[in-house]
């Protein structure tokens, strides 16, 4: 009985909690936006036959992989002022923490695009030779769908994580929606926000994970 009162109570906080979640919601797609095709650079950087560009890439991948979310979000907000002893003030919060999620996340996929390239058989690039193909069509038409069907599985994992590492952004006073549902919480020290706030994440990756799902069976045929 007691936790039904609680429920109500929080029932009319619901579009407080919404609100932070629209700000997870605008993490979410603006790192996706900038991550993906970074990613892709950063692949292309990573199999380059120029041996100072590989390194850089490898360099790259190695220290926002080998380094906590967390931190990159410190370094990016506080950099330029410990660095340059530039003021960015408080409307760069949010700027920072898209451009940390981007950088980061944006090495996972360099990994997860190459790993799908180098996957393809060899046989593939010499029939698309002898049919007359050049490097570009070839990767367009011939390699990157095969090459989306397979890494698929993998992007979705990172993107599913995504959704729960957009709560990282408390860390520099940007409320998105944990930091919301904490506030809620910690107020009447009641924790029916949080779990609110779990279902919001859950419900969202439920709808990623089927979403991705639907469009991995209709790329069935590149096999």
């Amino acid at each position: 009985m007691d936790f039904v009162t609680s429920l109500s109570k929080y029932l009319p906080m619901l579009p407080q909690l919404g609100e932070g979640f629209i700000v997870s919601m605008e993490i979410f797609v603006l790192t996706l936006l900038f991550a993906l095709p970074l990613g892709m650079i950063v692949a292309f950087g990573r199999m380059s036959k120029i041996r100072l560009v590989r390194s850089l890439a490898k360099v790259y991948i190695s220290v926002m992989r080998g380094t906590p979310l967390m931190l990159q979000i410190f370094v990016v907000y506080f950099g330029p002022f410990y660095v340059f002893k530039i003021r960015m003030g408080s409307g760069y919060r949010f700027p920072a923490v898209i451009i940390a999620f981007a950088i980061n996340y944006a090495a996972y996929f360099a990994e997860i695009y190459r790993s799908g390239i180098e996957s393809m058989p060899i046989g593939q690039y010499e029939a698309a030779q002898v049919l007359g193909y050049n490097k570009a069509q070839t990767f367009f038409k011939i390699i990157l769908p095969q090459v989306i069907k397979r890494v698929l599985p993998p992007v979705t994992n990172e993107t599913i994580t995504l959704v729960k590492d957009t709560s990282l952004a408390f860390t520099i006073a940007v409320a998105e929606m944990f930091t919301t549902a904490k506030q809620m919480a910690a107020a009447d020290s009641n924790i029916i926000p949080l779990l609110g706030a779990g279902a919001f994440y859950y419900v969202f990756n439920l709808i990623i994970a089927m979403s991705m799902e639907k469009l991995e069976k209709k790329l069935s045929y590149y096999r």
